[in-house]
C-alpha cells in the first residue's frame, strides 16, 4: 500500500470512524467533546513558544510519558509541551498529573492521520519537534512533519515480531514512514533491530521510561488509607484486567473451597466503561460486591467486608498497588499482550502475570528470572499461587524485594531518551 491509498481510505473511513466515535460516547461522553480538534480545527492560536509535541495515545502512554515531560520542561525551562491523544480517558490522565504546570503543558487531540488535518494541526501548534510515545507511526503526520522540517521522534518505543510482520505486510508505506523518522529512541536492542529492519535510518537503545515513573507524593497516604478499609485482611489485586479475564477470575474465586481467612480480591479493570458490566459479573456469581467509589474520606469508619472491591476511579493505580499483598498484571490472561507490570515491581510487590505477554515481553521474562514475578497458565493457577503468596509472609517479602531491585536496575531511560532529543532540538 503506498500513502496515497491510504489517504484516500482515510477519507473514505471517516464517516465510520465519526459515527463510531459517537457511539462510543454513548457510554463514555468525553468522545463527544472537541470532536473539531480531531479533524484539525482549533481555537485561538497559542501564543508564540518553543513547543515539544509528546504524543501519548491513552492512559498507559500518558503514565509512561511522565519522566519524560518533567525531564523536557526541566532541562528547556523556557518550552511548552503540548500533550496530545487519542482517547478521553488519556486526556483526563494528563489532565491530572500535569495540571500543576499551568500553561507550560497543553492539550489536544491528534486529528485523524489525512495530510489537510495533519498539516493545520502542525500549522496552529508549530512544534519544534514530534515525540510519539512507544509503538505509534502515523504515515501522513510523519510525511508532513518532515516536509516542515520537524524533527520526528518515537521514544520508549518497542515493536514486537508481530507488529514487525503486520508493518512489513503494508509495505511501501511503512518503509516511507520509517525512513523519514529522524531519530527513534527503542527500549531493547530487539526493538530496534526490529525497527532498523523497517528502514529506520538512527535508532538508538536507551531502555523503557516506565522504570523512571515515580509515584506521586500522596501515593503512601492513598494507600494507607485504602488499607484502612480492609486491615488484616489478605488481598489479591487483579489490576488492568481486560474482557473475558474478569469472568475467568471471579469464577476461579467463586469456586475456592478455602479461601485464606478474609481474603480480598481487588478488581480495577482497564477500561472505565467497563466498570457497570464487571460489577455485573460479581453480583452474578453471589459474591459481595464494594465499589471503590462508593468509599470516601468521609467515611473513616467504614470498613470493606465484601468479596469483591471493584476498582472504579481513576489516577489511583499506584494507591491499588501500595494497598495489596501481591498483584496479578491484567491483559496476559487471554492472547491480548499484556499490560505494564513494572508499577508494581516498583513498589515491591511479588507478581503474578499469565502466559500472553508479547507486549512486554523483554520486562515481563526479565521479572520473571529475577525471582520478582512469577508466571500462571490459568485462572485457577492464578487463586492458588495467590493464595500461596499470602499465607507465606517471607516468600512475599523475598519476591517483592526481588520485584523492586529489578525495577530499579533499569532506571535511567529518560536521561538518556532527553540527551538524544537534545541533539534534534536546534
Amino acid at each position: 500500500m503506498n500513502r496515497t491509498l491510504y489517504s484516500f481510505l482515510w477519507w473514505l473511513a471517516l464517516p465510520l470512524v465519526l459515527g463510531r466515535l459517537w457511539w462510543r460516547g454513548r457510554e463514555e461522553p468525553g468522545y463527544r467533546a472537541q470532536v473539531g480538534e480531531r479533524l484539525g480545527f482549533y481555537g485561538a492560536r497559542p501564543a508564540p513558544r518553543m513547543t515539544f509535541m509528546v504524543h501519548a495515545v491513552s492512559v498507559g502512554e500518558t503514565r509512561a510519558a511522565e519522566p519524560l515531560v518533567e525531564a523536557l520542561l526541566a532541562r528547556w525551562p523556557d518550552c511548552r509541551v503540548l500533550l496530545t491523544h487519542m482517547t478521553p480517558t488519556g486526556r483526563a490522565t494528563g489532565r491530572a498529573l500535569f495540571a500543576r504546570h499551568g500553561e507550560r503543558v497543553i492539550q489536544s487531540y491528534l486529528p485523524y492521520d489525512t495530510g489537510f488535518m495533519v498539516r493545520r494541526f502542525l500549522r496552529h501548534f508549530a512544534p519544534r519537534i514530534c515525540i510519539l510515545m512507544e509503538t505509534e507511526v502515523w504515515p501522513n503526520l510523519i510525511d508532513s512533519c518532515a516536509k516542515a522540517r520537524v524533527p520526528v521522534a518515537p521514544v520508549n518505543a518497542r515493536l514486537s515480531e508481530r507488529s514487525l510482520r503486520r508493518g512489513q505486510r503494508f509495505g511501501t508505506l511503512m518503509g516511507e514512514a520509517a525512513r523519514a523518522i529522524t531519530t527513534v529512541a527503542a527500549q531493547t536492542g530487539q526493538d530496534a533491530a526490529r525497527i532498523r529492519s523497517l528502514g529506520a535510518p538512527r535508532v538508538a537503545v536507551t531502555g523503557s521510561i516506565k522504570f523512571d515513573v515515580v509515584p506521586p507524593e500522596a501515593v503512601p497516604e492513598k494507600g494507607a488509607w485504602l488499607r484502612a478499609r480492609f486491615p488484616q485482611r489478605p488481598v489479591l489485586l487483579c489490576a488492568s484486567t481486560r474482557d473475558g479475564e474478569e469472568a475467568l477470575i471471579l469464577d476461579a474465586y467463586a469456586r475456592m473451597h478455602e479461601r485464606p481467612k478474609g481474603m480480598l480480591l481487588v478488581l480495577v479493570p482497564r477500561h472505565p466503561q467497563r466498570f457497570d458490566e464487571v460489577a455485573e459479573l460479581v453480583r452474578a456469581r453471589g459474591l459481595r460486591l464494594q465499589r471503590r467509589s462508593q468509599l470516601s474520606e468521609a467515611m473513616p469508619g467504614v470498613l470493606v467486608e465484601a468479596d469483591v472491591l471493584l476498582g472504579d476511579s481513576m489516577g489511583e493505580m499506584f494507591a491499588y498497588y501500595a494497598a495489596c499483598d501481591c498483584a496479578f498484571i491484567g491483559g496476559s490472561l487471554l492472547p491480548l499482550g499484556g499490560q505494564n507490570l513494572i508499577e508494581a515491581c516498583a513498589l515491591g510487590k511479588p507478581v503474578l502475570v499469565g502466559e500472553h505477554t508479547f507486549n512486554f515481553l523483554d520486562a515481563t521474562e526479565e521479572a520473571v528470572a529475577s525471582g520478582g514475578a512469577v508466571r500462571v497458565a490459568d485462572a485457577g493457577d492464578l487463586l492458588d499461587r495467590a493464595v500461596a503468596l499470602l499465607g507465606n509472609t517471607d516468600e512475599r517479602a523475598a519476591m517483592g524485594a526481588q520485584a523492586a531491585a529489578f525495577a530499579a536496575r533499569h532506571r535511567g531511560a529518560t536521561l538518556r531518551t532527553v540527551e538524544l532529543l537534545q541533539q534534534e532540538i536546534v
